[in-house]
């Protein structure tokens, strides 16, 4: 398997070079693969069990949908005041298809059960990798999943409370005495939905690196010898993702994708496996 590569290649393309006594034998890594139920699976057995976790978390999202739904004029509230709020005196949020106001209800409730439903589908995914891990590393399951829910919830807080009202007022300050800016409601919060689901992705940062620091895939030091590149492929995919071009906008998406980046520069640090001194003659 994959896991059981980059295992092997931790020690064949590490950074350091590892003593020959110290470095675990093929024989080794096959005990410990043989009790490793995932390395023995065929593809098709692992597209089976990819099918059977997808299914598992689209019903973990149904559910967290009928539970968001119960509460959707809360949540209408929660989502629409702000945005109504911070439009130019006269504007309004209108739509111009008759479904349009009820499918935007759906589409909140569904936005809502995905993020109740985070903890199910880090649950699932843990599900899939872990037959491809060792019994000791099997131990993180509770932290992956843990930081993986907080880390999504933080990144959606993030996104309606922080981004979207700057990205939202640099958009809505464009009326003048010849222009209304009257937006619908089913493009803003398609916006606003995007923006929310990749500020979630974006805030697992941490937790992917955790997980890596934990097997010995990534270190501290690795990750701030590439600070510099790091930056640069931020400010790249902050430009992506924000749908004007100004500095600001882009340094304001970027901004938490830094800090997070730090972050898991301490993660790693606190969490990784701490290499062992060489022996000397």
């Amino acid at each position: 398997m994959a896991l059981g590569f980059l295992r092997r290649s931790r020690w064949i393309g590490g950074n350091a070079p590892v003593p020959e006594g110290d470095r675990p034998s093929d024989d080794a890594f096959d005990a410990e693969e043989e009790e490793t139920p995932g390395a023995k699976m065929s593809f098709l057995d692992h597209l089976d069990e990819l099918r059977r976790r997808i299914i598992a978390s689209l019903l973990g999202v149904l559910v967290g949908c009928l539970i968001a739904f119960t509460f959707v004029t809360k949540i209408y509230d929660f989502v629409m005041r702000p945005l109504h709020a911070m439009l130019p005196p006269g504007s309004k949020l209108v739509y111009t298809e008759p479904t349009e106001a009820f499918m935007l209800y759906l589409k909140m409730a569904l936005l809502a059960g995905i993020i109740i439903a985070a903890p199910i589908v880090l649950w699932q995914v843990w599900l899939f990798i872990s037959p491809g891990l060792y019994a000791r590393e099997k131990k993180v399951a509770v932290p992956f999943i843990a930081l993986g829910s907080i880390g999504f919830v933080l990144g959606a807080a993030c996104s309606h409370y922080i981004l979207f009202p700057v990205m939202w007022r640099f958009l809505a300050g464009f009326s003048t005495e010849y222009t209304m800016f009257m937006p619908r409601i089913d493009s803003i919060f398609g916006l606003y939905a995007k923006t929310m689901l990749g500020m979630g992705v974006i805030f697992q940062m941490p937790t992917l690196v955790y997980f890596l620091a934990r097997l010995g895939m990534v270190s501290a030091r690795f990750l701030l010898r590439q600070f510099k590149y790091a930056v640069l492929l931020i400010f790249i995919l902050a430009a992506v993702i924000t749908p004007s071009g100004d500095p600001m906008t882009q340094t304001v998406f970027a901004a938490p994708m830094i800090l997070l980046y730090l972050l898991s520069i301490g993660i790693a640090w606190l969490f990784g496996k701490k290499r062992q001194p060489e022996a000397t003659a």
